[in-house]
């Protein structure tokens, strides 16, 4: 953990207006309610749980003026694996509800569970769900996430002879939605969940420890191996739905890449295009590594956003952190004139700036302009994958605009 004891002057995030080329709005990140409690944060501006893990939350008004977030969340303790493996095995999808948006969220209970925890390993979200993100489309809400289930062992000699099951099943990570009228339906399990996934992987490229892989000289598209991470927008243009994921390439190292689905609804049926999308470059031609998009539109501006996690700085070529881009259709993106770039870092109210060792999964709640309201991430002060103690939590970062 990386205290640090500064003047109050937290990075500006910068969303430029180039409605007019003439006004650049400015969004500033305002103090946290929270205090440093052993490895975590704690208090009215943090959302942790002593018996489990806490991580990416969404969330959305609801018709009863209260806040809904869906975030992942599973058991932590001695017998529950580490960070990095359980994330993957046992994440599950909770509710919490407050009647404020950046603060004094209350769990209610756990909505969203791997199907095999009731009776089902067979189904394609059999072993966890992860990464929520809610969406109200005319009338009804729709909760996308993540999940995916174990193959099981693979042939001798196969590519996919060596890779243990937490590996078996990150790659079979696939994002599935469902729908619904209410947050007391929700709570109640009414809603429609589907036997198939919304939208899954093209291609399984990969050089080596790979379950069923595609055949010699297949190109990898956008979708390869996985499709996680998901982020749903409607193009006021044409009424399409655009559903953003990441996918994995591997040449020969591990790298993040962005592709895009279209529907005509929510639920789909959702194409994925050949586009790579937010493909910003490094100096070698490589797209500069991102992940965790947070994808809107915003109504003054008329033009989309996207929030993700700058893995090295090469996006904002700055440090890593958040980074900003835009683009006028959705599909190609470019760096705005002032790059939203948000260090590692939260201020707490009482003027002390905490370094954080793990702060992604951005997700905003945004005001009928298009204006982020306030920044949910999930976070942790220490370094969290080898830990079996809970210590992460999901950070609720109020935002004002200028």
């Amino acid at each position: 953990m990386k205290l640090l004891i500064l003047n109050f002057c937290f990075a500006c995030l910068l969303i430029s207006c180039t409605q007019n080329n003439k006004a650049i709005l400015e969004i500033k990140a305002e103090p946290i309610h929270a205090k440093i409690d052993g490895n975590i944060l704690t208090g009215p501006s943090v959302l942790n749980d002593s018996n489990r893990f806490v991580w990416g939350g969404s969330v959305i008004k609801g018709d009863d003026n209260k806040y809904h977030m869906l975030y992942a969340t599973w058991e932590c303790g001695d017998s529950i694996p580490k960070f990095s493996d359980s994330w993957v095995l046992h994440s599950k999808i909770a509710y919490a509800v407050s009647d404020y948006p950046n603060r004094d969220f209350k769990f209610q209970k756990i909505v969203l569970k791997g199907r095999a925890l009731a009776g089902d390993s067979t189904a394609w979200d059999a072993q966890m769900v992860h990464n929520p993100h809610i969406r109200k489309f005319n009338n009804k809400y729709y909760l996308y996430y993540v999940s995916a289930k174990d193959p099981g062992l693979q042939p001798t000699g196969s590519k996919g002879e060596k890779v243990n099951k937490r590996n078996r099943v990150q790659q079979s990570q696939c994002i599935g939605v469902i729908e619904f009228n209410s947050f007391d339906d929700l709570v109640n399990g009414n809603f429609k969940r589907s036997d198939t996934p919304l939208l899954s992987p093209r291609t399984r490229v990969k050089p080596d420890n790979i379950v069923a892989p595609s055949p010699y000289g297949t190109a990898p598209k956008p979708d390869n191996i996985i499709v996680v991470n998901p982020s749903v927008v409607q193009r006021p243009s044409d009424g399409k739905y655009l559903l953003y994921f990441k996918g994995n390439f591997y040449n020969p190292g591990w790298r993040g890449v962005h592709g895009i689905a279209i529907a005509d609804s929510p639920t789909g049926p959702f194409t994925a295009t050949e586009h790579f999308v937010f493909d910003i470059r490094n100096d070698d031609g490589t797209i500069a590594s991102g992940e965790d998009p947070y994808v809107w539109y915003h109504n003054t501006h008329e033009k989309f956003y996207v929030i993700l996690k700058d893995f090295t700085g090469k996006i904002t070529e700055d440090k890593p952190g958040l980074a900003l881009l835009e683009s006028s259709d959705g599909i190609e993106w470019i760096k705005p004139m002032s790059t939203f770039f948000m260090k590692k870092e939260v201020i707490l109210q009482s003027g002390d700036t905490i370094s954080m060792n793990r702060l992604e999964r951005p997700q905003l709640l945004i005001d009928k302009n298009g204006n982020p309201t306030v920044l949910y991430c999930a976070g942790a002060i220490t370094e969290v994958n080898t830990r079996t103690d809970g210590a992460s939590f999901n950070v609720h970062i109020p935002l004002t605009a200028n």
